[in-house]
């Protein structure tokens, strides 16, 4: 068992930036990938960007590539999420979660997750 929580989460104009943290606890020895999802009112939840245990492998939605960047620091069981050049179509509530295992992109596929953290980005 793992928990998560994330923080980060704010108001900020387009063009801007935010980092958001996902901090692990638990059963953290485990080798967890972790993902990023977002999820706008009215919407489904979707992939936005996963690391793998070791942090050599990362995959990125297409809508956010080039400009948000995930990240990783083991010795202190939390990933990361750079957010830069930020949209008002970004505007969502953000959560991380993590499965044991390879990195993969449905929600459906991760076990634990976070409560979410608020991004809203203004025009």
């Amino acid at each position: 068992q793992v928990q998560l929580v994330e923080s980060g989460g704010g108001l900020v104009q387009a063009g801007g930036s935010l980092r958001l943290s996902c901090a692990a606890s638990g059963r953290t020895d485990s080798a967890y990938a972790v993902g990023w999802f977002r999820q706008a009112p009215g919407k489904e939840r979707d992939f936005v960007a996963v690391i793998s245990r070791s942090g050599g492998m990362t995959n990125y939605a297409d809508s956010v590539k080039g400009r948000f960047t995930i990240s990783r620091d083991n010795a202190k069981n939390t990933v990361y999420l750079q957010m830069n050049s930020l949209k008002p179509e970004d505007t969502a509530v953000y959560y991380c979660a993590a499965r044991i295992g390879i990195v993969l992109v449905r929600p459906a596929d991760y076990a634990y997750w976070g409560q979410g953290t608020q991004v809203t980005v203004s025009s």
